[in-house]
């Protein structure tokens, strides 16, 4: 690599860290400014990592000379964020979810390719060894064609961590709740590790523990029909006491199952079950030793290395000009997905994402 690549970060909240950590580990990239509207806040920021300039608006850092921006900024405002760097020339990494509507992410969709310029959409937990080895599994056909498919997510959230950001647990703020915040991460994994699109969709959604304190929901059920004719299924919910964890699971038509399993959250995931032929082996998942329910601090620095290997990833597709693992294009699908089963919850009825599937 010739040159480095200038980067800016916008919004200094929690995800933040990850970033400007990820970004100043790698060679290839010059941390250059951050930006906040708090403009106390991106001053503090920019102290603390050494960065030369903050800023209290996302336009005057688009004018200061980088050429790619992460966006960690509350949902809502993915779409104007963006819009507004590609118009700039800027290459952008944004965290999830792209955007809290599809008409937004297409038009996000519209600019960044209008400008030529790349957009990736962060979902970290793609780079886990555990994801990595299942996607490769499924991939070389050691399980043969997927057939089934689960999300199940059991974590434990309380008042504090719904209070502890104005923008939490609202619809308009955050866009959704359990589904659109936690299980979208899962969602992401199950599509990409199936290889198929979602095509139809029949879910509901319900507030039974955190009424008071949030209007969002924090728990969803729904079934799924892919592209390629496998059935899934997503079980999520931020009502456990203690956290149970999260798994991702595939089934193929030779009977063999690979799963991606986080517990404790924050922690890298592991393969609890792997039934691929010749390759069989369990592992237990749950103990009492284990503290389930961590801080979300200590969550996100579990996190911080696989945030560094999307933003490693993102860089070098940058600097050669190629499609990062995780395209906006790839992104939008756990979206479609997640405001499908709103959808779905809302009129009673299944949803089409339209495409039909192979045994309608």
């Amino acid at each position: 690599m010739k040159q480095k690549v200038r980067v800016g970060i916008i919004g200094c909240g929690k995800i933040a860290l990850n970033h400007a950590k990820a970004l100043l580990a790698n060679d290839n990239v010059e941390l250059l400014a951050c930006a906040d509207v708090d403009g106390k806040r991106a001053a503090e920021f920019a102290d603390r990592f050494g960065i030369p300039h903050a800023y209290d608006n996302s336009t005057d850092l688009m004018s200061s000379g980088i050429d790619t921006v992460t966006v960690c900024t509350p949902h809502p405002t993915h779409e104007a964020t963006v819009i507004e760097a590609a118009r700039h020339g800027l290459n952008v990494l944004c965290e999830k979810p792209i955007a809290i509507s599809l008409a937004a992410a297409d038009n996000m969709i519209d600019a960044a390719e209008s400008a030529g310029v790349t957009f990736g959409v962060l979902f970290q937990r793609r780079f886990w060894e555990a994801s990595q080895r299942a996607h490769q599994a499924i991939r070389s056909g050691r399980i043969g064609t997927p057939v089934f498919a689960s999300v199940s997510l059991r974590l434990g959230r309380d008042a504090a961590y719904f209070n502890s950001d104005p923008w939490r647990g609202t619809w308009d703020a955050e866009g959704g709740g359990v589904l659109i915040n936690q299980a979208i991460h899962y969602i992401d994994l199950m599509q990409w590790c199936v290889g198929s699109p979602v095509v139809r969709v029949n879910g509901s959604i319900a507030t039974l523990k955190h009424g008071d304190h949030i209007e969002v929901e924090d728990s969803a059920v729904a079934t799924l029909e892919f592209a390629n004719g496998a059935l899934g299924v997503i079980q999520a919910g931020t009502t456990f006491a203690p956290g149970l964890g999260t798994q991702v699971l595939v089934t193929g038509n030779n009977g063999a199952t690979v799963s991606i399993t986080e517990f404790p959250e924050g922690e890298p995931a592991f393969n609890d079950i792997w039934t691929v032929a010749g390759e069989e082996s369990y592992r237990a998942v749950h103990s009492t030793e284990t503290d389930s329910d961590r801080s979300l601090a200590t969550i996100h620095e579990g996190l911080t290395p696989y945030h560094a290997r999307q933003i490693d990833d993102f860089i070098d597709a940058v600097a050669h000009h190629r499609a990062p693992l995780v395209t906006a294009r790839e992104a939008r699908k756990a979206l479609a997905t997640v405001l499908a089963i709103y959808e779905s919850s809302r009129t009673r009825l299944p949803v089409d994402l339209g495409a039909t599937p192979v045994h309608a």
